[in-house]
């Protein structure tokens, strides 16, 4: 059985985008970058919402960026390793190997992939994520916490809900961005609470 992990960069003030909707607000050096790669590595399936998968195809699609240097090969061809399965009511079709697209979130369906998967599976973008949250499907949530307020955007984490969760582990880097590694913990035989549920 596979874990399904949400793994995702955040500023310190709990943001993945800003309020213009951008996300690139600081450079990821290569330490960083190699342990991204290792982390995907270990993934056999990718859950995309629309938007994070149309950025990530280009791993697959633009030849050049894997030309760029042996670390972007590297990580192009752990992205390219790993099925996919994106969640859009509006994409017409994928553009990369390996990936299929799926109309809606079925969290019986992903349970089932969870069952029946030989590796971890990894959640991307904060809305789907929150429905993976909702469901109690997240085994870990995994933080790149980047040393930058933003003051307002998306938030990283699900909004109106709550969820206890343990420290696994944590790892600095040099850059000043640090990796959080927690587990929900088991609540009524649930990993996660709703607001309704702590009245």
């Amino acid at each position: 059985m596979g874990k399904l992990i949400y793994v995702t960069n955040v500023s310190l003030d709990g943001y993945i985008e800003d309020e213009r909707g951008a996300f690139d607000w600081f450079p990821i050096d290569d330490e960083v970058f190699a342990f991204t790669t290792d982390l995907l590595r270990s993934v056999g399936t990718f859950l995309y919402g629309r938007r994070l998968y149309e950025a990530m195809a280009v791993w697959e699609t633009d030849a050049a960026l894997a030309a760029q240097s042996d670390l972007m090969a590297d990580f192009a061809s752990a992205w390219q390793a790993a099925s996919k399965v994106v969640y859009s009511t509006t994409l017409a079709a994928v553009s990369t190997a390996d990936t299929r697209l799926e109309r809606r979130f079925d969290p019986a369906a992903v349970h089932e992939l969870k069952v029946t998967a030989g590796s971890d599976l990894t959640v991307g973008g904060a809305n789907l994520a929150t429905q993976a949250f909702k469901a109690g499907l997240v085994d870990e949530c995994q933080l790149f916490v980047l040393p930058i307020v933003v003051g307002g955007g998306k938030p990283g984490l699900p909004t109106g809900m709550r969820a206890d969760l343990e420290l696994l582990d944590e790892r600095r880097f040099r850059n000043g961005v640090v990796h959080l590694r927690y587990r929900p913990r088991a609540v009524n035989d649930s990993p996660v609470r709703s607001p309704a549920a702590l009245a």
